[in-house]
């Protein structure tokens, strides 16, 4: 009975240390893993946000940005624009990466509507919303400017990849002067050719 009882007591006590070994083996969080873990995903919290602001349209390449130079027969070149061709203004818009803060050479002025647009690329894409600029020229049989929230109309530009032939859904216009204009981007340092479009309120004078 004696030995029985001491087998027990120890069987009892082996036991108990089996069950803190356990207990203290469980893995714990690695802070570090956390950590980076929180980095990563505001990291790509802040591209979607960049994306979205944007339309969807921030990654592009230079050649992408840049374009031939040659604008609708019917577009109306500026007679007096605020910023003349040849001169240089600073760009104050994000369209695509590289473009905020770069320093531009004016290489069209021209007064027309422009518009902010949504569609959905011809080339299978997803919806691309508020995209900055079209102008009323670049749109099939629009009828009179300006087109109203809500209007579609087929565009004929190319901006980007899946936009000739895409039906846009006017977001909003605005009667301005839009320029066409080169730089450089200030991230890859790139040079980009007739970009189409800034508009008036997107540029400020060089210091």
């Amino acid at each position: 009975m004696v030995k029985n009882k001491i087998l027990l007591g120890l069987l009892s006590i082996f036991a108990v240390f089996l069950m803190a070994a356990c207990g203290n083996g469980e893995t714990q969080p690695n802070e570090d893993e956390e950590s980076q873990s929180t980095e990563t995903e505001s990291s790509s919290e802040e591209e979607m946000d960049m994306e979205s602001d944007s339309g969807g349209h921030m990654e592009h390449s230079a050649d992408e940005m840049s374009s031939s130079g040659e604008v609708p027969e019917d577009l109306k070149e500026a007679e007096n624009p605020t910023y003349a061709v040849g001169s240089q203004a600073i760009i104050e818009a994000e369209h695509m990466q590289g473009m905020d803060g770069a320093e531009a050479t004016i290489s069209g002025a021209f007064d027309t509507t422009v518009y902010t647009v949504s569609y959905t690329p011809t080339n299978g894409e997803e919806l691309v919303e508020d995209h900055k600029w079209v102008i009323h020229e670049e749109l099939e049989e629009p009828g009179e400017a300006p087109l109203e929230p809500g209007d579609e109309a087929v565009m004929n530009a190319s901006h980007m990849e899946g936009m000739e032939g895409a039906t846009a859904t006017i977001d909003s216009a605005e009667e301005t002067t839009v320029y066409m204009v080169d730089f450089v981007t200030t991230d890859t340092e790139e040079e980009v050719q007739n970009h189409k479009w800034v508009t008036e309120s997107e540029l400020a004078h060089v210091e």
